[in-house]
């Protein structure tokens, strides 16, 4: 039946006083669109100048000449791209082969080239790459600490922050009355300080910006700042009367905050005298964090509060009060501007998430135990929480989907400290079972295809 019906349409072309190639132009613009059979194949027929592409109807009806022109004239430039687009996917889908089509704005009906499609790169390509590459799998994080420290009279209080990491890859930890430093690139452990000669006990350490400097807060409430090259202490603030569990620098100012209730805000460049006190929580403060764009402090107290600071107000800016426990884990994202997170105590054991900017609560999960510590990636939407009674485990979330990508175990006391490499891949716990453990959670690749889309209206140890 096909071979009887490809012979009439020869003899029917043959019949014309024209070129082959005009007389199969003439028979697919005259009427609808033709296709030859050859062997499995269908080939559909050359377009002529008058050809015309119309997907929504099987059999496209012949129009005279003045009713032809009359839809030309009316064809806006989106209809044009649409013919562009519809000779695509019969290229794509029926193998026309078309390379041109016609300009319905232009007097002479030059057909114009397809804008940078052709059939070997425009929707095969994509389509083929989509269909034969294998789905990426899920990263893998290892469960396994790849170096774990000893770490003795490393204290089990949950109030206090005793470890830190530079971005000169040196790690302070606060061991009892002295602080050391240990060296991620030599293995190197070096004593910076000894506080017990004067009968004094480390109770946070802090390192700036730079990784030159480590405060080092005590528990009879000094401030001492230390020249961590050099090994020595360049001053001693006074102010607090009582111990000093959280630190956090903003430039070269560094904020400490105290048993006493007080956050106190100094330059080290200036005169201890140039200071100012932020009083707001009613018991002790344990977490301080300044935001990444140095505007903002988020302070967390024993008193279930997190508070948020401007650089000039002496009172918060504004205060959550939906943590049923002491508010020490505390983080800025560095990916979008004024997003916080916050975890709760044993009583609350939840993450939240605060936009800033607005005052509005948003994301909240129920981690099922004490929160003690939170860091975000510096690369990938994720972070790392750290966490007590009663699991004492190590999680990895992505945001905003707040899905878990690892849990780590490991630890046999609370996981109460937490630093981060400063390539933003490692990270160090610290417990009460006086280990460190250094574990690889975190990609080094950063991930930009939700950044790049054009849908996207908001914004190692080896």
């Amino acid at each position: 039946m096909d071979q009887e019906y490809e012979r009439r349409l020869l003899r029917q072309i043959n019949h014309q006083n024209l070129p082959t190639e005009a007389r199969l132009s003439k028979v697919s613009a005259t009427c609808s669109p033709v296709s030859i059979r050859s062997g499995d194949r269908f080939i559909p027929t050359r377009a002529g100048s008058n050809w015309s592409i119309n997907f929504h109807y099987a059999n496209e009806n012949c129009r005279s000449p003045n009713q032809t022109h009359k839809v030309k004239d009316a064809t806006s430039d989106s209809s044009k791209d649409a013919v562009a687009y519809a000779a695509l996917l019969r290229n794509e889908l029926l193998g026309a082969g078309i390379e041109s089509v016609p300009d319905t704005h232009t007097d002479d009906r030059r057909p114009s080239v397809l804008p940078e499609y052709n059939s070997a790169l425009c929707v095969c390509s994509l389509h083929h790459k989509l269909l034969r590459s294998p789905r990426k799998p899920p990263r893998k994080i290892s469960k396994i600490p790849f170096k774990v420290l000893d770490a003795p009279e490393l204290q089990d209080d949950f109030y206090l922050n005793l470890v830190d990491w530079s971005a000169g890859n040196l790690l302070s930890v606060g061991l009892g009355a002295c602080v050391y430093l240990w060296s991620a690139c030599t293995s190197q452990v070096t004593r910076l300080c000894d506080l017990s000669v004067d009968g004094d006990s480390v109770t946070s350490v802090c390192w700036n910006e730079r990784g030159s400097l480590v405060a080092v807060g005590t528990h009879k409430g000094y401030v001492q700042i230390w020249d961590a090259a050099g090994g020595r202490k360049l001053t001693s603030l006074e102010g607090h009367s009582a111990r000093v569990g959280a630190l956090a620098w903003n430039g070269e100012q560094l904020s400490s905050g105290s048993r006493d209730r007080v956050i106190l805000q100094r330059d080290v460049r200036t005169s201890p005298s140039a200071e100012r006190r932020l009083q707001g929580h009613r018991q002790e403060v344990c977490g301080l964090k300044w935001s990444p764009d140095h505007q903002h402090l988020a302070s967390g107290g024993n008193d279930n509060k997190l508070l948020v600071w401007n650089s000039s107000s002496l009172l918060p800016v504004q205060q959550y009060s939906d943590h049923l426990a002491a508010v020490k884990a505390i983080a800025w994202s560095p990916h979008q501007h004024g997003l916080l997170a916050s975890g709760g105590g044993t009583a609350d054991r939840c993450l939240r998430f605060w936009n800033t900017l607005t005052g509005q609560a948003l994301q909240s999960t129920d981690t099922g135990s004490q929160v003690c510590n939170l860091a975000w990636s510096k690369h990938a939407n994720e972070l790392v929480s750290t966490h007590g009674y009663s699991q004492n485990q190590v999680l990895v979330w992505k945001y905003p989907s707040l899905t878990q990508v690892a849990k780590l175990t490991g630890h046999s006391y609370r996981v109460l400290y937490l630093a981060v490499s400063p390539d933003g891949e490692a990270i160090v716990t610290g417990a009460g079972d006086e280990t460190l453990r250094f574990w690889n959670v975190f990609s080094k690749t950063r991930c930009t295809k939700e950044s790049k889309s054009v849908l996207n209206l908001f914004t190692r140890i080896r």
